[in-house]
């Protein structure tokens, strides 16, 4: 077992390096290995492109040695035809008589039917190596697929004292700078993690944001905005056409279609706002969500448990007033210092897969 997770683990070392740059499909690599011997590995680089398998195999540089290998791969390989061929019967094509899976695929094209195609050739499978780590790993895919909504991380960065902002009434009075540049840039690593970023119409009105990544390598998330009353100004910077973006609002009149853009009607007030604007984000097959609202919106899904993590970044500057932020009353799962500032994680006890 000592070796098996070895070779997993390199294989979950491998899937990484495809973070921010596969969504919505899982992150994936894939060892191969004869004699104890690493002799080819691969993993998943963009979405629509090959799989970790195919590129682990095409790397093995004397493909009679397959027929003595085992591969190893954090995710049951794929049984369908999608953008790629299934992985499953390339593997059954080259001969290779044992596989070794970190966890099974819960995506209903798949859920099985991959370690079913290999045994009935008479692969050897074993699964459930590091299956913790593996699924941590595509923990926004298995939310997807397993509880039939997105992942949902909430973040904001507060001061010590506890505001995440001064109180503004325009765009033209600036921000309360609480992030630094390490933060600021961990942020947009974020963004680049989830496959989609939600804010409010106060946060369009205040900050005109980008919400794109821009300090960070990887694709920008699709812009979700809630404007119900449809009052965002067209000429900001969310409606630049650059990135898709996606309104959610109440109004009836005819919006002017531009690129990238769409408009979804929206018909319920707090609490159930939140559980609509869930389903509806899952009906658009995007499987995280990373919330950067303000405090209303925060405190919406907190109220909700419509969680999974909240991060949390804390400056030692103090304010004495502002724009309070939300209040949490469970303990962080991880802490630790960024800069002068402190960085905290939260999992949702209620939601963890």
């Amino acid at each position: 077992m000592l070796v098996e997770t070895k070779y997993m683990q390199r294989c979950i070392d491998l899937a990484r390096n495809g973070e921010g740059y596969v969504s919505p499909n899982p992150m994936v690599g894939a060892v191969i290995v004869c004699n104890d011997r690493i002799i080819g590995e691969g993993y998943h680089h963009r979405y629509g492109e090959a799989h970790a398998e195919p590129n682990a195999i095409r790397s093995v540089k004397d493909p009679e040695l397959l027929k003595s290998s085992t591969l190893y791969v954090n995710l049951e390989p794929c049984a369908h035809y999608g953008k790629t061929p299934p992985c499953a019967e390339l593997i059954k094509q080259c001969g290779i008589p044992k596989v070794v899976i970190g966890i099974q695929d819960p995506n209903p094209k798949v859920s099985g039917k991959g370690i079913e195609i290999m045994r009935k050739a008479g692969i050897e499978v074993v699964t459930g190596v590091l299956e913790k780590e593996c699924r941590e790993l595509n923990k926004r895919f298995l939310t997807f697929h397993e509880k039939k909504r997105p992942f949902i991380l909430l973040k904001w960065a507060q001061t010590a004292d506890g505001f995440i902002d001064n109180i503004r009434e325009s765009v033209e009075e600036k921000p309360l700078v609480i992030s630094n540049e390490i933060t600021r840039m961990l942020t947009h690593k974020m963004r680049a993690e989830n496959q989609s970023i939600l804010v409010g119409t106060n946060t369009v009105l205040l900050d005109n944001p980008h919400l794109t990544v821009r300090n960070w390598e990887g694709k920008s998330p699709i812009r979700i905005i809630i404007d119900k009353k449809g009052i965002a100004p067209g000429h900001y910077h969310v409606f630049d056409g650059k990135v898709p973006t996606i309104v959610f609002t109440e109004q009836n009149r005819v919006y002017p279609e531009k690129t990238n853009l769409k408009y979804i009607r929206i018909q319920r007030d707090e609490p159930d706002l939140i559980a609509e604007l869930i389903q509806k984000i899952y009906g658009k097959s995007i499987h995280s969500v990373l919330v950067e609202g303000g405090a209303k919106l925060l405190n919406s899904f907190i109220i909700s448990g419509y969680w999974d993590e909240i991060n949390i970044e804390i400056s030692p500057l103090k304010t004495g007033k502002g724009v309070p932020a939300p209040q949490l009353n469970i303990s962080p799962v991880t802490r630790k210092k960024l800069g002068g500032n402190e960085w905290i994680h939260f999992y949702n006890p209620s939601n963890s897969i």
